[in-house]
């Protein structure tokens, strides 16, 4: 089974002078079974920006393609519901096991004031999807905070998301958040030690993030729990940020295999024109 893991384009003031077409062509000549989208669609959640994410989404040659949010993705009232309409997939939304006792700023809305039709702000979803002959669970857990940059996951949805879980038979399960558990940063998950209980509690081998547009591949081990998991961190694949060979995706070749082969793909940018480097890590 073969990966594709992309994250931050950044449709909108912050997406990048490259040729978009002759990147899904590169993107394209990989067989990936799956793509992985980890956030950051948009770079204001304007609609525009999210029938642009679409659009290029669309051009992906790829039966599975998952996406989760961003912060970027979370900048208005109307982002969970332009999300759903352009981005989301037919997927198992997660709701709170008890909603009375949730702490997460913003995510409820005011349905009175705001009259939207959606008043649950965050966008968990789960999906169980059968790949040639393996069952894999898709845990998209959203840790963004409306209107913020720093990540929070509350207590009472990876309630739910257990609850769900412990339902379900798979041969084996990833997961999808856009902030890093493992990696601290400027706009850190706030939560993250709630979700690596629940990473360990899962038997969750593999994680999927984003955000920093920075690479950063991790492994994990709780020497007493004897429980381990991997993080893969991926740059971002089309913003303009300028700090450094940022733009890049990777290629995770026979996932779920003692065969496993990472690759890293860098997107170099010169006016319109793009090259590409790779390298086995």
């Amino acid at each position: 089974m073969n990966i594709l893991h992309i994250s931050d384009m950044h449709f909108g003031t912050r997406h990048w002078e490259g040729n978009n077409r002759i990147l899904l062509e590169k993107l394209n000549s990989y067989p990936a079974d799956l793509i992985l989208n980890t956030g950051d669609n948009t770079s204001d959640s304007l609609e525009s920006e999210y029938k642009d994410a679409k659009q290029f989404l669309k051009g992906l040659n790829c039966k599975h393609i998952v996406s989760i949010a961003g912060n970027h993705d979370k900048r208005n009232m109307h982002s969970h519901e332009y999300f759903k309409k352009y981005i989301g997939q037919d997927k198992q939304r997660i709701l709170p096991l008890n909603p009375k006792e949730t702490i997460k700023k913003h995510l409820y809305l005011q349905n009175d004031i705001t009259k939207l039709d959606d008043h649950f702000t965050d966008l968990n979803y789960i999906q169980l999807l059968n790949i040639g002959n393996i069952a894999v669970l898709i845990i998209c857990l959203d840790s963004t905070v409306l209107y913020e940059d720093e990540g929070y996951v509350d207590r009472e949805i990876l309630k739910g998301f257990s609850q769900k879980i412990k339902k379900l038979k798979y041969d084996k399960s990833l997961l999808l958040i856009h902030h890093s558990i493992l990696t601290m940063d400027k706009e850190p998950l706030r939560s993250s030690f709630h979700v690596t209980d629940f990473v360990r509690e899962h038997q969750i081998k593999d994680i999927f993030c984003g955000h920093t547009h920075r690479l950063d591949l991790q492994k994990s081990s709780d020497l007493y729990l004897k429980n381990s998991f991997t993080q893969y961190m991926v740059g971002t694949l089309s913003s303009s940020n300028r700090m450094g060979n940022d733009n890049q995706f990777l290629y995770l070749e026979n996932w779920g295999s003692s065969d496993l082969q990472i690759h890293l793909i860098r997107i170099h940018v010169k006016g319109d024109a793009l090259s590409f480097t790779g390298e086995l890590i």
